[in-house]
């Protein structure tokens, strides 16, 4: 039987999706509860929990199962992001004791942190654009890149961390390079440096990109 070949690529894409999906759905499913509960309908409150107890489980185990993984394929797991996790965690047994107890103060409380939660992933993403350290020549591709790529590329551009292109195996012509770099990836896993890097920047981490090609 023909093996059928998956990029690494595909599984970090559909992991996010999920993730995405999860997330978005998990917020709504809290939203909808928690306002509930705020505006004192106990009785459509305590429906909506039954109706979408075993949902809701799915979706939480969807929801961390999904999140663990993508935190396996970052290559640098910063302060923020470890603040990130801890107030996912500790959000979600403030939720259950509230959600039981009918406790307004806890459901919201719970509500906020998760939502303060992803409001830190975001400033953790735009950590990932920033240098490792000071450029001593701007326009060097060699440099530019083990200062912004080599996080997930790695130094010899093979590394394929969080999602990212093997460059020794690309084949993808001038400009689609420049492109990819300037406004990052369709799919997310790749941010855009056009407003970290100048033109001639881009450039010049294009050319040294092309030199990994075997």
């Amino acid at each position: 039987m023909k093996r059928i070949f998956v990029p690494k690529n595909f599984n970090i894409h559909f992991m996010k999706l999920v993730h995405i999906a999860s997330v978005i759905t998990f917020l709504i499913i809290y939203l909808i509860k928690t306002s509930l509960l705020l505006l004192g309908k106990n009785e459509q409150f305590a429906g909506f929990t039954k109706i979408f107890r075993i949902p809701e489980m799915i979706i939480s185990v969807l929801f961390l199962v999904t999140g663990i993984w993508l935190m396996t394929q970052i290559p640098v797991i910063n302060t923020l992001l470890i603040v990130k996790i801890i107030v996912v965690l500790a959000s979600i047994p403030i939720a259950i004791i509230g959600f039981k107890k009918s406790n307004k103060a806890l459901a919201s409380l719970a509500m906020i942190m998760i939502i303060a939660a992803y409001g830190l992933a975001e400033v953790s993403h735009k950590k990932m654009l920033e240098p490792v350290k000071e450029l001593s020549n701007k326009n060097d591709g060699k440099e530019i890149f083990t200062n912004y790529c080599s996080k997930c590329h790695g130094q010899n551009g093979e590394a394929m961390l969080n999602g990212s292109a093997n460059f020794s195996m690309s084949t993808i012509d001038d400009q689609a390079i420049v492109r990819m770099i300037k406004e990052g990836s369709t799919m997310g896993n790749m941010p855009a440096f056009g407003s970290q890097l100048s033109d001639e920047q881009i450039q010049a981490v294009g050319h040294y990109i092309k030199t990994f090609r075997k």
